[in-house]
Parts: structure tokens; C-alpha cells; sequence
């Protein structure tokens, strides 16, 4: 009897420790929810980790306890079944209280940071109610949804600058109209990223939600600067083209500085390969030395086939590939309707007049331009 009094004492000692190891405390009750589940997730980011399921008693209530770091808070969701029922953000030694129900309207207690959260969800579920609203009761909703749209953006910018040293920016600035329409949608919006990630650092360095929103900015920073490089350069007469070759680094078709360049689409199929060595190869030969090029863009989606085609037929000019294949953006904007198909740039212009296919018309072709 002393030994089971003792063996008790080790297990209750045992689990205080354990106990005492977590650091932040959920206490919860589920309105009508008497011995039910209750999962509890944390978001990593950019999807849902189930840390464990709980279970009410036969009062709906339940508790759950977690470690959090110093200076990382977590974005933890209760669910029941599918349905989120509380969101909540907590930080290391929080003790929070949350009443909800089966439906998911509840309240939180001892978490400031918490209610910020809710508040933000609400604001932005009121606003997609609101756009669905309009697109069903409008016959032309374009104007009304952008106006309701515009009022959103600004009021949740206005919301980010002033809170820019709590976490809850952090969902505001992913928020969506819908999956292909972010509210913060613009490159430019990049920059007002990274100056939130650069208030947040001084409180949450190593936060992943921060590491997250950072990365994001940076992307949106780097666009930014492609998309000033391209129009602020040199116009050409043509849509350029940059796809990787046979070493994987991209070849530019504006880097080719040939008095004729032939563009020339192909997939290395058996009767192109004859195409290539029977046709171009000679063709190559005979007037490369006076100034003509060929880029040859491949729409083989199997890019060891393509590769294999170019080395055993010692293919002399430009070989780059579009592993995208029939999706391959080029294939409408050359108007490619069968291949081989076959385009001349001649003093930096593409020769729309001359579409031609066969060797003969090309070699006529470059004995004039030649």
C-alpha cells in the first residue's frame, strides 16, 4: 500500500512537471457542445498543423495548454470538424479565455493581440459578404465593386500603418477579393511590406509569420525593378524572347546581333530532325559567314529529348527550349499554328511580309537580304 502511495505521489509529481512546461493556457467552452472534439491548429504560415484534439466535458468545456516561444507568437485556430470556430494569437505565458459554438461566433478573453485578430476577421468577412452582395443584386456591378474594393484597400492600409508592430498586418497584407485578386495586389505594395517587416523585426525577428511577409516583399521588390528595366528599355520591333539553352542559362533572342536572324519554332519530331539536316544544316553552312543566325526554339516538353536531338545532330546555331510546350505563351503571340513555323528579323525588325517553311523559299530569302 506505502509502494502504490508512492508510485502515485511519482505520476502527480510527474505530470505537474509536464504541466508546468507549458506555458500558454486555452480554456475554452463550446456553447452545445458537450462531449465533443475540438482541434486545435497552428498556422504554418501557409497552411494548418494539427498540434492535437481535445475533448469537452459534459459541460462543453475543455483546456489545452502549448509552449510558445519568447518573442513568437503562434496564430493558433480551434476548429470543430471543418468549421473554424475561434482564431486566436498567442503569445509565450497568455492565459486566454474563448466561449464559442458550433458556428463559430465566439469571444476571447486576456488576449490583446487575440481580439485584434477577431476584429480583423470580422471586417474582412463583412467585406467579401459585401462584394457577393453586389455581384448578385447589380446587373453591371463593375463600377460598385470597385468602389467598395478601393474603400477596403485604403481603410486596411489604414489599419497596417497603425498597427505595424502587431502581427495581425500580417494576415491583412495575404488577405484575397478572391484566390486570383490579393487586396494588397500591387508590386508596388511590395514596398509597403517591407516596411512593415522592418517595424515587426524590432519585436519579432525571428518570427516566421515575419520571415513569410519579408520573403513576399522581396518578390514583389525584385518584380518591381524587372518591370522598370523593361520599360525603360530600348524598344524593338518585335516580342523578345528569353528561354534557357543547352547549358540551362537563359539566351536572350535581342542578344543575337546577326544582320538576319531566322526565329524558328520546331519540336524534334522524326520529320523535323530531316528538316534540320537535310535542309538548315547546308543552309547554315552557306550563309552563316555573311551574317545569318538561326534561334531555335524547341516546344518539346521532354527537354533530355530535345537535348539529345541537338548533340547527335551537332545542331550549329542558337538552341533554346520551352518546356511548357503547347502552353507556351510564344505559340499565340507568333501565331504558331503548325510546326515548323518560321520568322525573319532583319536590322533589329521581324519581317512580317515573308512566312515560309521551306528551304528553297529561304535560301532565296537570304540571297536577297544577304
Amino acid at each position: 500500500m506505502r509502494s502504490f502511495s508512492r508510485l502515485a505521489a511519482a505520476v502527480a509529481a510527474l505530470a505537474a512537471v509536464f504541466s508546468c512546461g507549458k506555458n500558454t493556457t486555452i480554456e475554452g467552452t463550446l456553447h452545445e457542445g458537450a462531449d465533443r472534439q475540438v482541434i486545435v491548429k497552428l498556422l504554418d504560415v501557409n497552411r494548418f498543423q494539427v498540434l492535437d484534439t481535445v475533448k469537452t466535458n459534459a459541460s462543453g468545456a475543455f483546456t489545452y495548454s502549448l509552449d510558445i516561444e519568447q518573442n513568437k507568437p503562434e496564430f493558433i485556430y480551434l476548429f470543430y470538424g471543418d468549421r473554424q470556430i475561434a482564431s486566436l494569437l498567442l503569445e509565450k505565458g497568455d492565459k486566454v479565455k474563448v466561449e464559442t459554438d458550433t458556428l463559430g461566433v465566439y469571444t476571447v478573453e486576456g488576449s490583446q493581440e487575440s481580439l485584434k485578430l477577431q476584429a480583423v476577421e470580422k471586417d474582412y468577412s463583412a467585406f467579401l459578404r459585401e462584394m457577393s452582395q453586389i455581384l448578385q443584386n447589380q446587373n453591371n456591378p463593375d463600377a460598385a465593386l470597385s468602389r467598395r474594393y478601393v474603400s477596403y484597400y485604403r481603410d486596411r492600409l489604414k489599419y497596417v500603418v497603425s498597427n505595424s508592430h502587431s502581427l495581425t498586418v500580417v494576415p491583412v497584407l495575404f488577405q484575397q477579393v478572391n484566390p486570383s485578386s490579393p487586396v494588397f495586389g500591387q508590386n508596388t505594395d511590395g514596398i509597403l511590406m517591407q516596411n512593415v517587416c522592418d517595424s515587426l523585426k524590432t519585436v519579432y525577428p525571428e518570427s516566421r509569420y515575419v520571415k513569410a511577409l519579408e520573403k513576399e516583399a522581396h518578390r514583389r521588390i525584385a518584380q518591381m525593378e524587372v518591370d522598370a528595366k523593361v520599360n525603360s528599355a530600348e524598344e524593338i520591333g518585335y516580342l523578345d524572347i528569353t528561354l534557357p539553352g543547352m547549358d540551362g542559362k537563359p539566351v536572350t533572342l535581342s542578344s543575337v546581333t546577326s544582320k538576319v536572324t531566322m526565329l524558328y519554332f520546331w519540336a524534334s519530331t522524326a520529320q523535323q530532325n530531316l528538316f534540320n539536316l537535310d535542309g538548315l544544316v547546308p543552309l547554315y553552312e552557306e550563309f552563316h559567314k555573311k551574317g545569318f543566325e538561326i534561334y531555335a526554339v524547341s516546344l518539346d516538353a521532354d527537354k533530355a529529348s530535345w537535348a539529345s536531338v541537338v548533340r547527335n545532330q551537332k545542331l550549329p546555331w542558337v538552341n533554346v527550349c520551352d518546356t511548357r510546350g503547347v502552353q507556351s505563351p510564344y505559340i499565340s503571340s507568333y501565331g504558331i499554328g503548325s510546326l515548323p513555323m518560321v520568322w525573319f528579323i532583319t536590322d533589329g525588325e521581324i519581317d512580317t511580309d515573308v512566312r515560309v517553311r521551306d528551304i528553297a523559299s529561304i535560301r532565296e530569302y537570304l540571297r536577297r537580304k544577304l
